[in-house]
């Protein structure tokens, strides 16, 4: 049975603004690293910089991999750091969180684990793609039919299906063995629909822009890049960039179309441990 969504009141002729932050890879100890860098500071520093630009965000989306040690002061922490935005936020579980403590300590006045989100003339669908016990990905029969069902339920909106996993490789070598392995079957089961407008994940803390031509019209496909470290683009061996932690701004139009660019912490001040051979 399909669940009633969580409804914003946005004019179906105004755009829908989202910040889009993913993979912060938290600690229980604000001050534990992950390779050589900071993560909570590094997500402060993303946020600071969101604060900065002023952007009037309807939303944020929260793209998974919140945790990197699976606790309970993580979940805590992320929630406690997004606070000050005073931004609504709904989250997805990656493949570092456990689902479950993840919905029982994600909790807050305005954080949402809720599946489906309507606003001004946009459904936006926040998808499972984890595999328990696995780095890699899999959108399983349920969630498609999660998609039929809402789609159905909402046919006259523009749709923005968001994950974790990239359903597209990338070009790296080593992180593509972790990518989600439906991936082509699920966008072509998606390009179905003429609603679907794009999609949108983490997970390989790298930006990505791309567009699909799909039976019914154009996809955007858009990757983020971390709040923290950051995989170089295009290596066939693990291997950190230099690129500061970064987020990402989305205006959904009215018509259907996706204005969106990524962002980055100024400066220099985040630099991971490049001798890494993985995490």
């Amino acid at each position: 049975m399909l669940k009633e969504a969580i409804s914003y009141s946005i004019d179906e002729c105004a755009s829908v603004r989202i910040v889009q932050v993913t993979d912060p890879h938290l600690f229980a100890d604000p001050e534990a690293q992950l390779l050589g860098v900071n993560t909570a500071h590094s997500l402060d520093a993303v946020l600071n910089t969101i604060k900065a630009v002023d952007y009037p965000a309807h939303l944020m989306l929260a793209t998974g991999d919140i945790s990197q040690d699976y606790s309970n002061e993580s979940y805590h922490n992320f929630v406690k750091a997004i606070a000050p935005l005073n931004v609504p936020c709904h989250y997805l579980p990656g493949n570092h969180d456990d689902p479950r403590i993840m919905h029982l300590h994600m909790q807050g006045p305005s954080v949402f684990g809720d599946r489906r989100i309507l606003a001004g003339n946009w459904q936006i669908i926040m998808l499972d793609s984890t595999v328990r016990g696995k780095p890699g990905g899999h959108m399983a029969e349920a969630e498609l039919e999660l998609i039929e069902a809402a789609i159905a339920d909402q046919p006259d909106k523009h749709t923005l299906l968001v994950m974790h996993h990239n359903p597209v490789l990338v070009g790296c070598k080593w992180l593509d063995q972790h990518c989600m392995d439906n991936g082509s079957e699920f966008i072509d089961a998606v390009s179905t629909y003429p609603q679907v407008k794009g999609l949108l994940w983490g997970h390989v803390h790298q930006s990505l822009d791309q567009v699909h031509q799909g039976e019914q019209g154009p996809m955007r496909l858009m990757a983020t890049p971390s709040t923290c470290i950051q995989f170089k683009p295009k290596s066939p061996y693990f291997a950190l960039d230099a690129q500061q932690p970064g987020y990402r701004l989305l205006e959904l139009k009215a018509d259907g179309s996706i204005l969106t660019n990524v962002y980055r912490v100024p400066g220099n001040k985040f630099s991971p441990d490049h001798e890494s051979s993985g995490y």
